[in-house]
């Protein structure tokens, strides 16, 4: 008996030297490339996934996403305001986003996203960044108009709240900034794209305000649909 464990315990520290012994340099580096993460997070997931690449990045990418929920209770105070000026000088955005260290406010990276921001608003014109913001006037009367409208199309009484909910959730939908669907990419939403941020510079990344300029807004004119321009505008860049 003893013996036979011996073996096993020999042939399982073979196979395990073998599988760690395949996980080479050029499959580190490349996975950093692809994803940024740190070395030694890149050698843990290939030796977790067996050196498939596409499992590894998916493996880092869910970690660091668990790990972006835990940061996002830490305090950013540093960031960037950013601007988005329409062609036409018929539109503007400016945009607060913060994070927690200035070394972070300045790669690539996060400019990359604050640009993108700011023309997600200027495209889809949303009325606040999270639903908590939005103004609870507004949503108990959709919640009345809703809830009337379901009644007058003869829907039974007891799914009637559910099909307000709903309601009430495609309105956050498209005029809450985080809920919205990011115009570069129809599968992603806005707060999907912080979290990845989150997850990649390993920092809190907080939208914080916004305000948006049309001109002429709130005086009669005629109507000129410009946030429609600026998502063709957006669509025909191709990113």
């Amino acid at each position: 008996m003893r013996a036979r464990l011996v073996r096993a315990l020999i042939v399982n520290k073979r196979e395990t030297g073998k599988s760690m012994a395949e996980i080479t340099a050029a499959q580190v580096k490349q996975l950093r490339e692809t994803t940024g993460a740190g070395l030694m997070d890149c050698k843990t997931a290939l030796k977790e996934t067996d050196g498939d690449l596409d499992k590894a990045v998916e493996y880092l990418r869910k970690k660091g996403l668990a790990a972006a929920a835990k940061k996002a209770g830490r305090i950013a105070t540093e960031g960037v305001v950013v601007s988005y000026i329409h062609p036409n000088l018929r539109l503007g955005v400016l945009l607060e986003i913060n994070c927690e260290t200035d070394f972070v406010a300045k790669t690539d990276d996060f400019k990359a996203f604050a640009s993108d921001v700011a023309m997600q608003i200027a495209a889809m014109n949303p009325d606040c960044v999270r639903r908590e913001d939005f103004d609870p006037a507004v949503i108990e009367r959709e919640k009345v108009i809703a809830r009337e409208k379901a009644l007058a199309d003869g829907k039974p009484e007891k799914i009637v709240d559910r099909i307000v909910e709903g309601q009430i959730n495609k309105l956050y939908s498209e005029r809450v900034l985080l809920e919205q669907t990011f115009v570069k990419d129809d599968k992603q939403n806005i707060e999907g794209l912080v979290r990845e941020l989150v997850a990649k510079l390993g920092e809190n990344v907080q939208i914080r305000r916004f305000v948006r300029f049309e001109l002429g807004e709130g005086l009669e004119k005629r109507s000129d649909n410009f946030a429609a321009e600026v998502a063709a505008q957006v669509a025909g860049s191709g990113g």
